[in-house]
Formats: structure tokens, C-alpha cells, sequence
């Protein structure tokens, strides 16, 4: 058998610029990508990569510092295929200071890396090891960015149209008021026409009351669903707003682990789950994609398609996928996205290199 003792752990901090593509043009996002990517190499000489595209929050160096303070001691000489004790470990050695934030997301990345040493060992795609169900997975487009106002969003939608998306997302609240997204998500509905999906993503911008108001205007214009309409925390205003609506209410994405999730669980209100790879990892989701299935709830993981894909390729509750490209540029060979479709890769493990120029040249 391959030994896969954990022998080192190298742990690399990446700034680099935004590329100025048409899935990225007039970002929100300030400053530049800041990615933590970790190597976990085992004594055979199996390389597991994982990593962390942190959005908007300046903790780049915090994370890697947890990494090799709280985390790499205690993994150093383990077993890599050793997942899931590896992942409780962390989990109970670092509940004082966990149970979500740094640590979960540092967490996270070793669990990435992991994942693929055992696909690597395996020779096998994550998603055959852990049970293939398709090869093809819904993928929408996002990034429809409220920065852009309403002609900028339409051309963004129509856009990814063009190029085979069946479905798109744009943003409303935090910028404009309540008129102006009402007329945007009027005239996007008029632009795209019948027969494309409109998501609509509040990034947590308004109260339960405000949500309702607004959601009951947007149900005219046919609207998919209406994402985290309220802050994470307020589970009560998730549930009145899904009571008063007749569209889906989802969301997820802000939420770490199963744990956090569980009021959506006691409460099935929300028909469709975003949970991130980078708040619990690949064990974490293919967790809660179980226990979202259970209860009849589908899965759209929040962005990471090319990560994100593994685990909707090997679950039958997997419904869509989010493409915002916020990392094509930087992918030795990312997963095939045509047709409105991504297609799950048959490399080994998670199937994904950085490119290595642009690692030696923006590592910080």
C-alpha cells in the first residue's frame, strides 16, 4: 500500500491581481485576490493541495498563521486518509476558539488537501470514489453586480446568455433603493425574456419585513429564488419571510458547518442549501448535502464550481451550480463549463493545479 503519512505541510500566501475578463469586468471586490493554499505532502510523496479564496475580509496572513500554529502540529506524522478523525480532532482541539471563523476556514483547506491525497492514492475523481451519480451539473451565472446599476447587470446577464447559461443571478439592496431594484429586476425580467431563471441575491442587505415587502413586488416577475434575504444569524426572519412568500427562499453560503445550518434543518423552510467548502470543507458538505436530502431540500453550493463539482457530481440533490469566474485565470486545466453545464473532471483527487507562475510570482 502507498504510505500516506503526513510528512510536511507547506503552507503558501498568494495576492494577485484581478483579471479584467467579461465574467469579472467592474468588480466590487477592492484591493486584489488573496488565496491560502496549502501542499500536504505524505511519505510516498503524494501532494494533496487545498486552499482558501478569501473574499473581501483582510485576513489572508491570520489564516496561515492558525494553520501553522493551531493546526499543523497536530496533524504532522497522522495517516492523511485519516478524514474524518483528522477533522474532529481539529474540530474538539480548537472548540475555544472555533466552531466557525478562522479556524473552521483554516480547518477547511487541510481538509481540501486531504481529500485529494486519498483520490490521488485511489487514482480515482473524487466523485467516483465517493460514488458517482452524473457527470453534468446545472451552472448558472452570477456576478451580476448591483456596482454595475441596471444596464450594467442586463449586459452581464445577457452575456452569459449568449454563451449558453440557462440561468443567472443579479443583486439587489446595499446600493440602490428600493425603487430603483425593483425597476432593475423588472427590466432584467424584460430583457432576458420567459425562458431564462432569475436568481436574486440580497446579500443579507434587508429585515424580514423589508424582504417580504420586496419579495411579494419581484414573485410578478418569476423570479427562481430570492438568497439570504437577512443576516445569517436571523433564523426566525429566514422563516417568516419563506412563510410569506411563495417563491424559494435559500441561503447558506455565510453559514459554518452542519451545526450553524441546523435551524434549517429543525425547519426545512428553505427548499435549496448554499453552503461554502471554505466554512467546513469537502467533508462538511457532502455532510450537509445528506442531511439536506433527508429532508428534502436540494443543494447549490456557493461559488468554487471547479471544487464544488466533485461533490454535486457523486450527490442526487445537487440542482446548481454558481459560476462566477473569480479564479479561471489562474487553473492549470479547470472543469469544462458549456451549455450551461459543468462537466466533472476524471483526474485524480479534485483534479485542480495552480498555475505555477503565477504562484513564484505573487506569493507574499
Amino acid at each position: 500500500m502507498t504510505d500516506t503519512t503526513i510528512r510536511d505541510i507547506r503552507t503558501t500566501l498568494i495576492r494577485t491581481p484581478w483579471p479584467d475578463t467579461p465574467d469579472l469586468h467592474r468588480l466590487p471586490f477592492r484591493g486584489q485576490r488573496d488565496l491560502v493554499v496549502v501542499e500536504i505532502e505524505t511519505a510516498s510523496g503524494i501532494v494533496g493541495m487545498g486552499y482558501l479564496h478569501i473574499l473581501m475580509s483582510p485576513v489572508l496572513r491570520t489564516i496561515g498563521t492558525c494553520i501553522e500554529e493551531a493546526i499543523k502540529p497536530l496533524i504532522m506524522g497522522r495517516d492523511a486518509t485519516d478524514v474524518e478523525a483528522i477533522w474532529r480532532d481539529l474540530w474538539r482541539a480548537t472548540l475555544t476558539s472555533g466552531r466557525g471563523g478562522i479556524t473552521t476556514m483554516a480547518m477547511s483547506a487541510i481538509d481540501i488537501a486531504l481529500w485529494d491525497i486519498v483520490g490521488k492514492a485511489a487514482n480515482m475523481p473524487l466523485h467516483r470514489l465517493w460514488g458517482h451519480y452524473r457527470s453534468e451539473i446545472p451552472i448558472y451565472g452570477s456576478g451580476c453586480f448591483r456596482q454595475l446599476g441596471g444596464d450594467g447587470m442586463i449586459e452581464k446577464a445577457q452575456n452569459f446568455v449568449s454563451r449558453g447559461f440557462k440561468a443567472i443571478k443579479m443583486q439587489v439592496a446595499h446600493v440602490h433603493d428600493l425603487k430603483t431594484d425593483l425597476s432593475n429586476v423588472r427590466r432584467m425580467r424584460e430583457a432576458l425574456g420567459p425562458d431564462i431563471d432569475i436568481m436574486i441575491d440580497v446579500n443579507m442587505g434587508w429585515t424580514a419585513d423589508v424582504a417580504i415587502q420586496m419579495g411579494r413586488k419581484f414573485e410578478e416577475f418569476d423570479i427562481y429564488w430570492l438568497e439570504e434575504p437577512v443576516i445569517a444569524d436571523d433564523f426566525a426572519g429566514y422563516m417568516r419571510v419563506a412563510e410569506a412568500l411563495d417563491m424559494r427562499v435559500v441561503g447558506g453560503e455565510t453559514h459554518f458547518t452542519r451545526y450553524d445550518l441546523r435551524p434549517f434543518f429543525e425547519n426545512p423552510c428553505c427548499p435549496i442549501l448554499q453552503p461554502d467548502p471554505m466554512r467546513g470543507g469537502l467533508t462538511e458538505l457532502r455532510k450537509i448535502a445528506v442531511l439536506a436530502d433527508t429532508w428534502g431540500m436540494q443543494m447549490a453550493p456557493h461559488l468554487f464550481p471547479e471544487l464544488n463539482v466533485q461533490v454535486m457530481a457523486s450527490i442526487p440533490n445537487g440542482i446548481w451550480a454558481e459560476h462566477m469566474g473569480l479564479l479561471d485565470d489562474l487553473w492549470v486545466d479547470p472543469p469544462e463549463i458549456a451549455n450551461g453545464m459543468i462537466t466533472a473532471p476524471e483526474r485524480p483527487g479534485h483534479g485542480l493545479v495552480f498555475k505555477a507562475d503565477a504562484v513564484r510570482e505573487f506569493r507574499i
